[in-house]
């Protein structure tokens, strides 16, 4: 057990907490399960943007979808509570579409976030831009190419200044969860429990299904019941690009071509 982790968690939640487990999957910042000597148990997350994920978490449970509760946080740690988990995407997509279409009814008049993200080393800027191709272009695409090679790059810079023709310049800026692929996700019984980990900012909500795809399969019936705008499925390609290249920076050239073949969907 982490002594100055469960001291800190103790002091924070005011129960003794007698045991610390590393969770797997921590990949961007420390995650550990406590064992409460209450009885219950708690989820500890430990790296710098903390505090933004708690004000995201916030965020997706003033929409009416489902987050943990934030238990305590500082500078530099999240307690949050443990939801139950059994993992079976595959009976509970229809919960999930609910939920998602929850998320996204929460608007504002722009796009971004009030603060700038990260995913470790990778930099996720939230600065609002007038229209939303101007958005992905810069915040998403571009930011990209000084650390990607350089054939990338230059195809990447070539897509973004087409983006005024693939992408609506004003779509709705819907409440995103920035994040969702399905290890963000939790359910039991078919039913959604919790999301986690988000990344969020106002976008179009087109992103979020675009990354439930990058992993996972889901059925026709969740997109229907999206209810997504006509030519959604030709700009998935594009919304997928960005998980990808940030997989690319942080993970290495395995994913260099899973880049290519979202590149040459819309080439």
């Amino acid at each position: 057990m982490q002594t100055s982790l469960a001291d800190r968690a103790a002091a924070l939640l005011g129960t003794a907490v007698v045991g610390a487990a590393a969770l797997s999957g921590g990949d961007l910042s420390a995650v550990h399960r406590l064992r409460l000597g209450n009885g219950g148990s708690a989820i500890a997350k430990q790296g710098p943007l903390v505090s933004q994920e708690a004000e995201m978490l916030a965020a997706i449970a003033r929409s009416g979808a489902r987050a943990p509760a934030v238990l305590a946080v500082t500078e530099d740690l999240l307690l949050i509570e443990e939801m139950p988990n059994d993992g079976r995407l595959a009976a509970s997509w229809d919960s999930i579409a609910d939920t998602l279409n929850m998320l996204h009814a929460t608007r504002r008049s722009g796009y971004g976030w009030q603060a700038d993200y990260a995913f470790g080393r990778v930099a996720i800027p939230n600065g609002a831009l007038p229209d939303w191709p101007s958005f992905w272009a810069e915040r998403r695409l571009c930011c990209h190419m000084p650390h990607i090679p350089a054939s990338l790059a230059r195809r990447l810079e070539r897509l973004a200044t087409r983006l005024p023709d693939l992408l609506p310049a004003h779509p709705a800026p819907a409440l995103l969860h920035g994040d969702l692929w399905g290890g963000n996700i939790l359910v039991l019984g078919g039913r959604l429990t919790a999301l986690i980990d988000p990344a969020c900012y106002h976008g179009d909500r087109e992103v979020d299904a675009a990354m439930l795809t990058l992993f996972d399969s889901p059925p026709d019936r969740l997109f229907d019941a999206l209810a997504l705008a006509p030519g959604w499925r030709a700009r998935q390609p594009i919304y997928r690009l960005w998980p990808l290249l940030v997989h690319l920076r942080l993970f290495g050239a395995s994913y260099a071509a899973s880049v290519e073949a979202a590149l040459e969907e819309v080439e």
